[in-house]
């Protein structure tokens, strides 16, 4: 599927309203898989924060290489919701059970490339010396009840400014190659490598729409936090701190984990110009796995 549609900045507010449409037709099913999403990262999380530091990063290192794997099945759920179909648990392994887990799990270089790319410029705009100086300086800000801002003198805030900016702009381009890649894995026969292309060349071709759907993704997650902190702050009271965080992030993620990827499932539709039905009848797993 070669044909990539130029869509209206519109569209971008079009994805996410979708995607909270079918989130709403489906509340518990999407639901429970975002929530499941959540636990598993909260599991890495609970390690470090319990003094398991090497448990805790080897946990977040897992869930980060299943990220892909978890990404596709919630997309296959949207698909099926929006087809009519119920979301289930089992959907989450769905990119394995086709035996497509090589090709998402490819979707992690852009991000690694990102990465690297991304510290090559701190050490080189800012210097060890001077980053060594700012975790010293920001040590001393974080002891004082009322921080003092001469502990930041001489130190390149502008360029370190700079820096966040060019990281910022960095991993919103590394994000391209993987936006329509996954459920264009998940329901087509392309590659890895022909999928981010394509994904890339979809996104670059429409940004405005993606301005506009990243721009109240944005909003809509800072209200849908403040929220669900209403909810912990009374579970908080009730049951305590770590009770707390552990609804907040269970919360957020089975609401925001199945709007974002049902979102990047109709932005999909849209931007290859796939019919309604064109995916109606999944395919039949491979009996081999290709990358």
């Amino acid at each position: 599927m070669d044909r990539i549609n130029r869509v209206p900045a519109s569209a971008g507010a079009e994805w996410l309203v979708e995607g909270f449409r079918l989130l709403r037709r489906a509340p518990l099913g999407l639901g429970l898989l975002g929530a499941i999403f959540g636990a598993l990262g909260l599991v890495a999380n609970i390690a470090l924060q319990g003094g398991a530091i090497t448990l805790g990063m080897l946990l977040q290192l897992a869930f980060i290489l299943i990220g892909p794997l978890l990404l596709a099945g919630l997309i296959y759920a949207a698909r099926e919701v929006d087809q009519g179909r119920p979301a289930m648990p089992a959907q989450l392994l769905r990119g394995v059970q086709e035996g497509k887990a090589p090709r998402l799990l490819a979707t992690l270089l852009p991000q690694v490339a990102a990465m690297v790319l991304v510290l090559v410029l701190l050490f080189a705009m800012i210097g060890p010396a001077q980053l060594e100086a700012f975790a010293v300086a920001m040590q001393k800000i974080q002891g004082q009840t009322q921080p003092d801002p001469a502990a930041l003198e001489g130190l390149p805030l502008g360029r370190l400014m700079l820096w966040l900016l060019l990281a910022v702009v960095i991993g919103i381009v590394a994000g391209f190659f993987n936006f329509t890649a996954i459920p264009e894995m998940m329901f087509g026969d392309r590659g890895a490598l022909g999928a981010m292309l394509q994904s890339f060349r979809a996104c670059a071709r429409n940004l405005p729409a993606l301005a506009v759907f990243f721009v109240l993704l944005v909003i809509a997650a800072i209200v849908l936090q403040f929220g669900v902190m209403l909810v912990g702050a009374v579970v908080g009271a009730l049951l305590g701190p770590a009770a707390m965080a552990v609804v907040v992030q269970l919360l957020v993620m089975a609401v925001l984990m199945p709007v974002v990827t049902a979102s990047m499932y109709v932005a999909w539709k849209q931007l290859h110009g796939v019919q309604a039905g064109a995916a109606a009848v999944p395919p039949p797993p491979p009996s081999h796995f290709e990358a």
